[in-house]
């Protein structure tokens, strides 16, 4: 006979193993299980030999065995285990005995599978070797194909018992007519339960509960079809799965099951031999009809309206009084006959033609009428008569009440009209009953949930599919069809062309499919695109109070209808392609000059310092107005607006301005290109714009802005005659050492100039600046002098304001940066042959200066520029930032316009350290690397301390002398290879130039000079007697001169040298480049030798690479070439510099 395996369980039974690693558990453990008592009675089972085959299931996770009791069948017993690594816990243990859990069988079971275990006849849980398959291979294969073939064999009979049992008070559900009747009486509920045929040809229940029918395969007793055919009622009634542990004792109900498969179940168990019979002495059986029930109401008119009672059927009678219902909702009826005790009595069941809802039991059951008042008859026919219609069938059996016909439901669609092109929707049934006086057709949402029945969901879905085979579907139209569900959205909201388009396509579908009744609610548009394209329009108004700011007024309108902006840019930010008008006019948004638009404007924004107010524009933003201009008509500008902008425009378009004479007595003529500076000079000037004279060092900033002040002052002479006043002098600030060099510029080049060069404070002359000043045109003061003596400067009416080496006011944060910027000139002028040495921000610093309506915000600039620029490397970025500076910056190269200046050859030389020195530096190296990198996690905060270390370690690649005086007798390569260069070049008639940026190093270096007997100059910031130190090596009494590199960067011209020696390399490229401009200049007619000396595998290689990076931003802004470079010094590029 074939074995079956238990429930839930898959694997096939383990075969026994030859031998065990360890014991599964213990006596112990299996007395703690089932207790002392049935241990004991369960270990003498044991030792009779009752327990018979036993087999491990599911990861050996569940042992079964069968053990033999008082019985003719064996019981069966499972006991469920859980792994816990070094042993199994004994969860618990079934049995089918009457005890059922925890017993002596249980018992049993385990005291003979320890044993076996033990003597290695059953394979444990940890069994540690795999078994030998006793089954021949044959036997294995064919195995599982005929195992179906053993299923159904004679055994045991089973049943099921049927019994009328006492029900529970039915509550009455509320409703208008239901307060009329009196409350339902309790009803008889039928109940069934499993049973067997006992030893004398009666059902018996002994063994055979619910709960007992998952152990019956392994007494394998009974027909296995009957128990899965009773398994399979047993989960009907309870709702749970047959294999569910949920097993009541003793009854379920027919009246609990919710599926109409109970019909098939019950004649399954009649053909399985099943017996069907009652709870009676005499063990009636169960009657079955094939005839089936129908519900309906039957309709009586009367005087006083209309009674409806309810109308139960078997065939073609009535059903009787006596019936309970199959299922919830209702699938069939049980009946039964009279009698005096309720378990006794007969029962028949009857399958209704469809299922009932739950609502409908309490109307059937009742004996009592519902009587509607004549008054109400059209609000019962309105509101109730269609949803009994789909619950009953509607009779009236005297004829005295005609019931009208309910037609198919009716697809509704309300459109109401909203501002800005809206549309907004809803879907809805009409249910209505035809011919009945007075009844108005009722309105159903569109979602079907039909708890009450009377909705004819078949008619409906008909409906719903000829809409969606209209095109109303979810990929033509998302906002309409759900994309998930595919159904219709109960309401919906269209905008802008989804209106259009649904009004203009959709529902005329609608209209022809004949099913849907639209109605429209407020004033519908009359939708039509538009006939011309847009017409974008800017104008500058005047601000009484502000001369450089304009408000900037944008309009753009569609056949002369004005479109607001920013609903504009919000219709683009959503990604629509057209937008409509209140008008109905709609037009693409696919223009161009929509999304440039926008990014104007957003710039224009983001970069005022007032981000939230009305749109403005400066006079200094003149491409930001080109590319405006470029997107449409110009309808209005204020005067002084195209005065300022028309000409700067001009000027960046052709690169050409109206060519002014020179002033009368200026002594010398002008190369074209600083010509062309002269004439934008002079435009600036004239229009009150300020800017930025960026040339390349050498090519004569200086002599241009001169020839612009002698020109100014002489047109104010001229505006003056005889009135006997002064003309507004110019002031120029400069560094302290280049003061005497403007003096001695103007003398030379504008004699005719009144100048006074301010070489103290006026606290310190005892005088007030205005009485020093006197009648002077021009004042040449220094930066310190500016700072501390602010107010007297700021007490002056200047015709203009001039910073010369305008880079000493690059720090935004500083006193003198600031005093700059509140000055209060109508002109005012940068001049720097570096407008910017490490970043962006540096260039923002001098244009707040001089043209501060240009970028106002320093944050607005750091995030819209200098960010993306430096940090995101952004070409459109950098060319958008150009674009902008180019107006007020002009910047001329000596390749560009210097075409005669001789060449300039570099050369880089390695220099390799010595024993001694590398010792040395590797010992410095590897101190500060360690000490550095514990700083830079906050870099910001140590700055001025990782610059110390990495100036550290750049000293002792020149000298290990310069960080500590021990090293003295330590060489320095650097020294003696300079020797070696100098002595060639003096000797060659060469005259030289020598650059440190450590001033100590430069006395180390006169040290070697002084010894050999080479004549020298030498300068440095502390340098007093500075012109008398530069005319000696200009006039040749010095063939070298030591200069350091700060010292040395502006206001010399020392065209006299022809070889440049940078002995140390620094990270800033202008720097060096301004050193080496000192003598490659306009006036120089030999070649230029420039070498830099870089001790190899030192700091000195890392900072090279770092200056091209630099280079190569300062090249990125300044040209039109170049591309996107990241600046300034970061974390980064000092763990970079450390190796």
């Amino acid at each position: 006979m074939a074995r079956r395996s238990p429930p839930d369980e898959v694997s096939q039974p383990s075969a026994a193993p030859r031998a065990t690693a360890r014991e599964s558990f213990t006596e112990q453990d299996i007395r703690a299980l089932v207790g002392s008592a049935a241990f004991e009675k369960g270990t003498a089972y044991a030792d009779e030999g009752r327990v018979g085959e036993l087999q491990w299931f599911g990861g050996r996770t569940r042992l079964f065995g069968q053990v033999r009791g008082s019985g003719r069948s064996p019981y069966a017993v499972s006991v469920q285990l859980r792994d816990d690594g070094d042993r199994s816990i004994l969860l618990g243990g079934a049995c089918s005995c009457p005890v059922k859990h925890e017993c002596k069988h249980v018992a049993a079971v385990l005291v003979e599978a320890l044993r076996r275990e033990r003597e290695g006849g059953l394979g444990g849980p940890f069994a540690g070797e795999a078994a030998v398959d006793a089954v021949p291979e044959w036997r294995s294969a064919l195995a599982p194909l005929l195992a179906g073939t053993e299923r159904s064999h004679s055994g045991i009979p089973l049943g099921l018992q049927f019994e009328l049992l006492p029900g529970e008070p039915v509550r009455r559900p509320p409703g208008r007519y239901n307060s009329y009747r009196p409350p339902p009486e309790p009803r008889p509920r039928l109940g069934v339960r499993p049973v067997r045929m006992g030893d004398r040809d009666r059902w018996v229940r002994t063994g055979t509960s619910w709960r007992d029918l998952g152990y019956l395969h392994y007494s394998h007793d009974y027909d296995e079809r009957q128990i899965d055919i009773v398994r399979e009622m047993q989960g009907l009634l309870s709702g749970h799965s047959a294999s569910s542990y949920y097993s009541p004792d003793t009854w379920l109900y027919l009246d609990q099951t919710r599926s109409e498969a109970i019909w098939a179940a019950l004649h399954g168990a009649v053909r399985a031999g099943i017996g069907l019979v009652m709870g009676d002495r005499d063990q009636t059986p169960l009657r079955i009809l094939d005839t089936t029930a129908t519900a309906s109401i039957d309709v009586t008119r009367t005087p006083n309206g209309l009674e409806l009672r309810s109308l139960v059927a078997i065939g073609e009678h009535p059903a009787p009084e006596e019936f309970g219902f199959i299922g919830d909702p209702a699938v069939g009826l049980y009946t039964w006959e009279g009698g005096d005790e309720l378990r006794a009595r007969p029962v028949t069941l009857v399958p209704f033609a469809a299922p009932l809802v739950s609502s409908a039991r309490t109307f059937l059951w009742s004996r009592e009428p519902i009587r509607i008042p004549e008054q109400e008859e059209s609000a019962f026919l309105t509101e109730h008569y269609q949803r009994l219609h789909r619950l009953f069938a509607i009779v009236s059996r005297d004829g005295s009440f005609e019931a009208p016909p309910v037609p198919e439901p009716r697809l509704g669609l309300t459109l109401e009209h909203t501002e800005g092109a809206g549309l907004r929707g809803s879907w809805w049934w009409r249910y209505g009953v035809e011919g009945a006086r007075g009844v108005e057709a009722e309105r159903l949402p569109l979602r079907i949930d039909d708890e009450a029945g009377y909705r004819d969901a078949e008619a409906e879905q008909r409906i719903l599919d000829s809409v969606t085979g209209a095109g109303i579907d979810a990929e033509t139209t998302p906002a309409l069809v759900s994309r998930s569900s595919r159904r219709l959205r109960p309401t919906f909201d269209l905008r802008g062309m989804q209106t259009v388009g649904f009004l203009t396509d959709e529902v005329e579908r609608l209209r022809e499919l004949g099913t849907v009744e639209i109605e429209e609610i407020g004033e519908r548009v009359e939708y039509r695109q538009a006939e011309s394209a847009p017409v974008v329009a800017v104008q500058t108004v005047a601000q009484p109070d502000s001369r450089d700011w304009f408000n900037l007024e944008i309009s753009v309108t569609v056949n002369e209808e004005a479109v607001p902006l920013a609903e504009i840019f919000l219709a683009l930010a959503r990604g629509d392609e057209y937008m409509v008008l209140p008008s109905g006019v709609y037009f693409a948004l696919d223009d161009e000059r929509f999304g440039r638009l926008r990014e104007l404007i957003a710039e224009a924004r983001e970069l005022s310092d007032d981000q939230g107010g009305t749109l403005r524009i400066s006079r200094f933003q003149s491409s930001l107005w080109d590319e405006l201009v470029e997107l449409g008509v110009v309808e209005a500008q204020a005067a002084a607006w195209r005065r300022a902008v028309e000409g700067l425009s001009g000027f960046t378009a052709t690169g050409a301005l109206e060519s002014r004479p020179l002033p009368d007595g200026f002594s010398v003529e002008l190369r074209p290109y600083q010509q062309l500076g002269y004439d934008w000079l002079s435009f600036l000037y004239d229009n009150q714009l300020g800017g930025v004279l960026a040339d390349d060092m050498g090519l004569g900033k200086t002599v241009q802005s001169l020839a612009l002040i002698a020109r100014a002052m002489q047109e104010q002479r001229a505006a003056i005659g005889d009135a006997g006043t002064s003309p507004r002098p110019f002031l120029v600030v400069a560094p302290t050492s280049v003061v005497p060099n403007w003096v001695g510029e103007a003398k030379r080049f504008a004699p005719g100039l009144k100048v006074v060069g301010i070489d103290e404070t006026s606290k310190k002359k005892r005088r007030a600046l205005s009485s020093v000043i006197g009648e002077a045109e021009l004042v040449i003061t220094s930066y310190a002098l500016f700072r501390l003596d602010y107010e007297s400067y700021a007490g002056i009416s200047w015709a203009g304001f001039m910073l010369d080496e305008a880079q000493f006011v690059k720090n935004r944060q500083s006193a003198t940066h600031q005093l700059a910027r509140r000055l209060d000139v109508p002109f005012k002028l940068a001049i720097t042959g570096t407008p910017m040495e490490n970043n962006v921000m540096e260039l923002w610093s001098l244009l707040s200066i001089v043209a501060p309506g240009l970028f106002p915000s320093p944050v607005g600039f750091a995030e819209f520029y200098q960010k993306p620029i430096e940090r995101e490397a952004d070409s459109e970025k950098l060319s958008q930032l150009r674009r902008r500076i180019r107006p007020l910056m002009l910047r001329r190269t000596k390749e560009l316009v210097a075409t005669e200046l001789p060449p300039k050859q570099e050369q880089t030389i390695e220099v390799e350290l010595g024993s001694r020195q590398r010792k040395v530096y590797d010992t410095y190296l590897a101190r500060e690397r360690q000490r550095v990198l514990g700083l830079i996690g906050d870099f910001e905060k140590n700055r001025f301390a990782i610059f110390r270390a990495l100036t550290v370690l750049r000293q002792v690649a020149l000298d290990a002398a310069l960080v500590d005086d021990a090293h003295a007798t330590v060489p320095s390569t650097k020294l003696d290879l300079l020797d070696e260069l100098l002595a060639d070049a003096l000797a060659e008639g060469h005259r030289v130039l020598v650059f440190s940026q450590f001033t100590r190093f430069l006395g180390r270096v006169r040290s070697r000079l002084d010894a050999a007997g080479v004549e020298y100059a030498y300068l440095d910031g502390a340098t007093k007697k500075r012109d008398e130190v530069i005319e000696r090596f200009r006039s040749g009494d010095a063939g070298v001169f030591l200069i350091s590199l700060k010292a040395g960067g502006f206001g010399l011209n020392l065209t006299e040298a022809d070889y440049c020696i940078l002995l140390d390399p620094w990270w800033n490229p202008a720097t060096e480049s301004q050193a080496v401009d000192r003598a490659h200049r306009i006036g120089q007619t030999r070649s230029v030798m420039v070498y830099r000396l870089v001790a190899k595998d030192t700091i000195e290689e890392k900072v090279m690479a770092l200056k091209e990076a630099k280079a190569a931003l300062f090249a990125a802004v300044m040209s039109d070439d170049g591309a996107a470079a990241t600046g300034g010094i970061t974390a980064e590029d000092v763990r970079e510099l450390l190796g």
